[in-house]
């Protein structure tokens, strides 16, 4: 049985570290590889949020995101790049309202 408070996240971040401790890409290129990746999986907006964080730690903007988009595009096809952004935008609104909560408590 899962322990812990937040067993899936928990295990989430652990297989993160894990990963992050095993490239060499430096930490922008990583989020940009990852940011590709979740859209050609067609990740659901929890994924996305879970590296909104991690993405503007590293100084990705809304404008890198996009030129992500526009990269993968003829990859994965416009269905998936307007599910993506559209995840991405969902992902990006939940962020501000978990950050606006934070602030209130």
């Amino acid at each position: 049985m899962a322990t812990g408070t937040t067993p899936v996240l928990d295990a989430a971040a652990e297989i993160n570290a894990v990963s992050l401790s095993r490239t060499d890409l430096d930490p922008r290129t990583l989020m940009i590889a990852r940011i590709s990746a979740l859209v050609a999986v067609d990740a659901p907006v929890g994924s996305y949020l879970m590296h909104i964080g991690p993405a503007a730690e590293v100084g990705l903007t809304v404008d890198d995101v996009e030129d992500v988009l526009v990269a993968v595009a003829p990859i994965v096809g416009t269905p998936r790049l307007l599910a993506s952004a559209r995840k991405i935008a969902e992902a990006f609104d939940l962020a501000i309202q978990i950050g606006a909560e934070d602030d209130i408590q």
